[in-house]
């Protein structure tokens, strides 16, 4: 699997409005899940706050910290708005080194061939690939929902071996949401304004900046899992950095294109 954003984009699909909004919704969800299962692990959070819960026939943790859920939970329902606008490239899960704030692993999920819309009359995002709704369209079924819930168990298993076997992180390591934009997306700019642009460490390449942060690929990556049911197609891997003796750069990067 590769990490490069020049693969080959699949063809539309088309599927009806109410289907394309329960895989939204259920990618949210396994988000979700995926992060507190990566602090769980991790440790990013004592142990003991969290509790064992079932999702896709798995156990899996989930942190009992209010306002880490709150956190949490905001910070994808902002994803989730971005990804039905069609533009997120990627979405990462960032672990950070104490005081220097270096960064020492990203969790990449590629979405550039997610399915992608918008609402309104007839209005449909143009991306790599988009959902197709005309008036009058039903649910016809063309989505075998038991193949996206193994698809998602699937990936789940993967991702919480990977966590796992990696161990625990030393105290002190924190943790942020970052998303890569498609080079021709705007940065999501308004009020309220949930999104900051990251440090330049963390710019991947664009049309005007084609050197990505120095943050993007890591000193190696492990493939995770490559996840496919229907109009559901997204990629995951593991980048892991070096621990850098000084604190990253603070400068501003006015053309943005990850933002967190």
């Amino acid at each position: 699997m590769s990490s490069s954003s020049d693969a080959v984009s699949a063809p539309p699909v088309s599927i009806p409005r109410p289907q394309a909004n329960t895989i939204l919704t259920s990618f949210t969800s396994f988000l979700t899940i995926t992060i507190h299962t990566i602090l769980y692990h991790r440790r990013l959070y004592p142990k003991q706050t969290f509790l064992m819960t079932k999702a896709h026939n798995l156990p899996v943790p989930q942190s009992r910290h209010p306002a880490l859920c709150e956190w949490i939970n905001s910070a994808l329902a902002a994803i989730q708005d971005q990804l039905a606008l069609g533009t997120v490239s990627k979405v990462c899960v960032v672990i950070h080194a104490p005081e220097t704030m270096a960064v020492v692993e990203r969790w990449v999920f590629d979405v550039a061939n997610f399915p992608v819309w918008v609402t309104g009359k007839g209005k449909e995002k143009i991306g790599a690939q988009r959902f197709q709704r005309r008036e009058g369209d039903d649910d016809d079924g063309s989505v075998n929902w038991i193949d996206v819930n193994e698809a998602y168990r699937g990936a789940l298993r993967r991702l919480a071996y990977a966590a796992e076997m990696k161990g625990p992180l030393p105290e002190g390591f924190t943790f942020t949401m970052a998303v890569e934009l498609r080079d021709e997306a705007r940065a999501p700019i308004g009020h309220p304004q949930p999104w900051i642009p990251s440090e330049p460490s963390l710019q991947p390449a664009s049309k005007t900046n084609p050197v990505p942060g120095i943050a993007i690929g890591g000193a190696s990556t492990t493939p995770l899992r490559s996840v496919e049911a229907g109009p559901l197609f997204f990629e995951c891997w593991i980048e892991e950095g070096k621990t850098p003796s000084s604190p990253p750069s603070t400068q501003d990067s006015y053309f943005s294109r990850t933002i967190y």
